[in-house]
């Protein structure tokens, strides 16, 4: 909805999401969400099936107190996701850049929340992490990452650790292939879960760089995602394609590259021949410091 109806003038937007809403059952709900915020892709509770469907808009639930929002960088085609509990303020961000750092800054004032942690799910080789500069804008702000990435941060996250954010939380499962320190981030509820380039939708990341193992790789997807449950829904830190979000019941079936057999994945990663990351000379020794080297 939200990729045909952003296509229209204001006043006919409104009434196109009124007249979709009727339409539906529980249209009475999903308008009490949409008053809530100038994006129509506000929901209650977020369904899977119409959530995979939508373009590039900023998402914003609000379900059981957490805020949410998805943020998209272009040059890197990296997503950056904010979560908060409405009720403290409490907030994180996950996989910020630093060229959207001033963007992040001003929703987070904006919208007048405390952000306590900034979160890698790894050393990224194809953008420079903005962990460093906010940490110098904001008093009292955490960097973290894993430990087995062997970056420089305030946290140095393992299997297990919970990132809390008022009364919610994330739940760190390594998932190394990719890199070594790589990790998706599970809510408590696994309804979500940010899976930063081990798992993307209908794909995966590389694995002829920094320390990556196809084995490995597909071993940490479908041990500790796939696993999930088939609604919890997947959201990773890059999309080339357009897509917001997938479930773990879509990756599963429909993933080309993870149905098929370990035998058959390590010897499809190890033929791809892909160019090396623009700014990967830059952006990997940045990121092992929190991204402080030039900021």
């Amino acid at each position: 909805m939200c990729s045909i109806i952003s296509r229209t003038k204001p006043v006919h937007r409104t009434l196109a999401v009124t007249q979709l809403l009727k339409a539906r059952p529980g249209g009475s709900r999903c308008a009490a969400a949409g008053r809530r915020s100038l994006c129509p892709g506000v929901s209650a509770g977020v369904d899977p099936l119409r959530a995979a469907s939508r373009s590039y808009c900023s998402r914003v639930t609000l379900n059981g107190g957490l805020l949410f929002r998805q943020l998209f960088e272009k040059e890197s085609s990296t997503y950056t996701y904010l979560l908060a509990d409405t009720d403290t303020g409490d907030a994180i961000l996950i996989d910020p850049v630093l060229e959207t750092a001033d963007r992040d800054l001003k929703l987070i004032r904006e919208l007048g929340l405390n952000l306590k942690v900034a979160v890698n799910t790894h050393c990224h080789a194809d953008h420079v992490t903005s962990t460093g500069l906010l940490k110098k804008r904001l008093v009292g702000l955490k960097s973290a990452i894993s430990k087995l990435s062997g970056a420089t941060a305030d946290i140095l996250l393992a299997e297990g650790d919970e990132i809390a954010f008022g009364k919610h939380h994330l739940k760190v499962r390594e998932t190394p292939g990719h890199t070594d320190g790589c990790v998706a981030l599970v809510l408590r509820d696994q309804r979500m879960v940010f899976t930063g380039d081990a798992l993307l939708i209908r794909g995966c990341g590389r694995t002829d760089f920094q320390q990556g193992c196809a084995k490995k790789l597909y071993n940490s997807v479908h041990q500790k995602i796939l696993t999930l449950p088939d609604r919890c829904l997947v959201y990773p830190a890059h999309d080339y394609l357009g897509q917001t979000v997938s479930t773990v019941g879509e990756e599963r079936e429909f993933n080309p590259r993870l149905t098929k057999s370990l035998e058959e994945f390590v010897v499809l990663m190890n033929n791809l021949n892909l160019p090396k990351p623009k700014k990967i000379d830059i952006a990997v020794p940045a990121n092992l410091v929190c991204g402080v080297h030039e900021v």
